[in-house]
């Protein structure tokens, strides 16, 4: 756990250029040419005889490989929120005080230890100790 939060703020960044990703790669994925591709179908009627059709579809091989990127995009994606909602959720399971208010200030809303402490008026070795103190217990 107490890796997770060593890695939220990284987290969040990393979710939010992921993001960005996904949304292009979807665009690129909207932008691939269409080609006639063959396909084969049953006939309707007995005998149920093979019969191959032309359809219009997307060109197969760099469709494929955008999907696949946007797969494991997704998957990181998935995996990111997660962790970052178990950090949220601890920070939200602490009671109310000067412990939770620094987790906060410091892993939620993205202030350093310094403006913090200048903040609640300690020091910011003070705050390091608080939040070690929290993070311990986990």
């Amino acid at each position: 756990m107490k890796e997770l939060f060593s890695r939220y703020r990284r987290n969040r960044r990393e979710l939010d250029l992921i993001a960005d990703q996904i949304e292009r790669l979807n665009e690129r994925l909207e932008d691939v040419p269409e080609v006639a591709g063959k396909v084969t179908k049953s006939s309707k009627d007995f005998p149920y005889i093979e019969e191959h059709m032309t359809v219009r579809m997307k060109e197969p091989k760099e469709a494929t490989l955008i999907k696949d990127k946007l797969r494991k995009k997704e998957k990181r994606q998935k995996q990111l929120s997660q962790e970052i909602t178990k950090v949220e959720n601890f920070i939200d399971g602490l009671s109310e005080g000067i412990e939770k208010q620094i987790m906060e200030m410091v892993y939620l809303e993205g202030m350093n230890q310094t403006d913090t402490a200048e903040l609640l008026g300690y020091t910011q070795a003070r705050v390091s100790q608080i939040i070690r103190n929290t993070l311990k217990d986990l």
